[in-house]
């Protein structure tokens, strides 16, 4: 059962496969239109996300006014050093070394717009990795997996083997907190 009533146009503001397949898990129907927004922000790591989230459901909430639409960014950030999508192998190496034998937080913003009325909240996943060999990373970084995600690892792939806990929310760590966005469905 869908907490958006049947009939709603319901739109989703990013490309994200990984998104698209976990809010289908709470809406069965909606549409894909990515916003194209530049995703330059600043401030610490909750307001970054936070703040691209609103922006990119906004900027889809401009072209389709009647929609109920949802945006979505997450990023990692070790100490407060945020850590995007990797722009090269080198980097994504740089970013795992990083990661290794640490914990960081996994910072997930979502924006819902709906009928003029505008809801945004931030999720905080804790995330432990593993001491890494330079050869496991140099082995991650050829399944090509690291080069399309925040932090340069993917949990629910083959960077879950790297994992050691997690405190929060595991859906956040991919992308969109189901819980955080289930409830503010039911909100707006």
């Amino acid at each position: 059962m869908s907490v958006i009533p049947a009939g709603h146009r319901v739109i989703l503001a990013s490309a994200s496969p990984r998104r698209k397949e976990l809010l289908s898990y709470i809406i069965p129907q909606f549409e894909v239109i990515p916003s194209g927004i530049d995703e330059t922000a600043t401030g610490s790591p909750a307001n970054q996300v936070k703040q691209l989230a609103t922006d990119k459901a906004m900027d889809i909430a401009k072209q389709y006014p009647d929609a109920l639409v949802i945006g979505a960014d997450t990023l990692v950030a070790v100490h407060n050093r945020v850590l995007g999508k990797p722009s090269s192998e080198t980097e994504a190496a740089d970013m795992l070394r990083m990661l290794s034998n640490r914990e960081h937080r996994v910072y997930t913003g979502v924006a819902v717009v709906y009928g003029g009325r505008l809801k945004a909240d931030v999720n905080m996943t804790h995330v432990q990795f593993a001491k890494l060999s330079g050869e496991e990373i140099i082995d991650y970084i050829r399944t090509g997996e690291p080069m399309d995600k925040a932090g340069a690892y993917g949990i629910q792939g083959y960077g879950g083997k790297f994992i050691t806990g997690i405190r929060g929310d595991y859906f956040n760590v991919m992308g969109l907190p189901l819980n955080m966005l289930y409830n503010m469905l039911k909100e707006i």
